[in-house]
């Protein structure tokens, strides 16, 4: 459905921040993107968005293709009515529209205001929380709520894929499980896609069930949920600190696998 292949991407024309990934997207299914910060997680979104048009950055090699159609030449408008969506990190919303008229903002993006009633009840289905604060003002609402509405946004515009860029930011343990599970849910029953950016590891492979793991803008490694859990060195790498408390690269961890195994 959704394949980046050996991308590359350069912002102000001189810093290589992609340097050739590639992965996929099949339908219905979600897939998260792993990695600490400045991986290149976010860029490889706004690559796939057309995002990255208004950073001074573009696809400089490769090629992404949607259902079999070549994206990266195109606007991000045009991206959004193919049915790619993306849910910016930090909560991105109009703070100073009520929740409804962030709603239905997002439905005119792509002209479904005839079916506004309709999509209003399936995002307060999800997200009923939103239905009592319908009449409140945005940039008043929790960090918890403003994350359920960004993701309600994206439902209004009837997405095929969502990427999903750090949903758990700054929320505690039982918002990010209750979001997360809101989120499977519309997986499974809209058949939506999702490509999900997260740092909570845990959270991300308890609903993805294909994971990649970046790092320095590259994919290090990449399989099943399943086997990434049992993963040593990803284990390693996620705990993030040696013996003697230094922060450690994937690369390293992997080398000092190697290494031991053969000095056994």
């Amino acid at each position: 459905m959704l394949r980046l292949n050996n991308i590359e991407v350069i912002y102000h024309n001189v810093i290589l921040v992609l340097k050739g990934v590639s992965l996929e997207v099949a339908p219905g299914k979600i897939v998260s993107l792993l990695g600490g910060n400045g991986a290149g997680k976010t860029t490889t979104l706004k690559a796939i968005s057309g995002l990255l048009k208004t950073e001074v950055g573009e696809v400089t090699d490769g090629s992404i293709e949607f259902e079999g159609e070549r994206i990266d030449r195109k606007n991000p408008e045009e991206i959004v009515k193919l049915g790619i969506v993306q849910v910016m990190e930090g909560r991105r919303l109009f703070e100073h529209l009520t929740v409804e008229e962030n709603l239905r903002a997002s439905a005119y993006v792509t002209g479904n205001g005839a079916r506004l009633k309709r999509d209003l009840e399936l995002v307060y289905q999800y997200f009923p929380r939103l239905k009592d604060l319908r009449s409140n003002i945005a940039g008043y609402l929790s960090g918890g709520e403003q994350q359920m509405l960004v993701i309600g946004s994206s439902l209004m515009i009837h997405p095929k894929v969502v990427l999903l860029d750090e949903p758990s930011l700054g929320l505690g343990p039982r918002l990010v499980h209750e979001i997360f599970e809101i989120v499977r849910k519309i997986n499974i029953e809209e058949k939506t896609s999702m490509l999900l950016v997260e740092q909570n590891v845990k959270a991300a492979l308890s609903i993805a069930e294909y994971g990649y793991v970046m790092e320095n803008g590259r994919v290090v490694l990449d399989g099943p949920v399943e086997k990434l859990r049992d993963n040593e060195d990803i284990k390693e790498f996620y705990l993030g600190l040696s013996q003697v408390g230094e922060k450690k690269s994937y690369r390293e961890v992997k080398h000092y696998r190697r290494r031991k195994r053969w000095l056994a």
